[in-house]
């Protein structure tokens, strides 16, 4: 594709333009928050809330039972 064929697509009329310019962000920002969100999950393996609270579940709340027996 060679620029003056880009420029008659894209860029020519001002609203083509914007839309292309909104349509692109959208796109960047929902690749960038997917990307951003799988390194952080990866990063914080183990220390996150659905981690942690597969942990609990499994081996019981021992802070409730400790206060029963006061």
């Amino acid at each position: 594709m060679s620029f003056s064929t880009l420029y008659r697509v894209l860029f020519k009329r001002n609203s083509v333009f914007v839309g292309t310019v909104l349509a692109s962000a959208f796109v960047f920002q929902a690749s960038f928050d997917s990307a951003v969100t799988k390194w952080y999950e990866t990063h914080n393996k183990g220390k996150l809330w659905k981690d942690v609270k597969l942990q609990l579940q499994e081996g019981g709340d021992d802070e409730d039972e400790d206060e029963d027996d006061e």
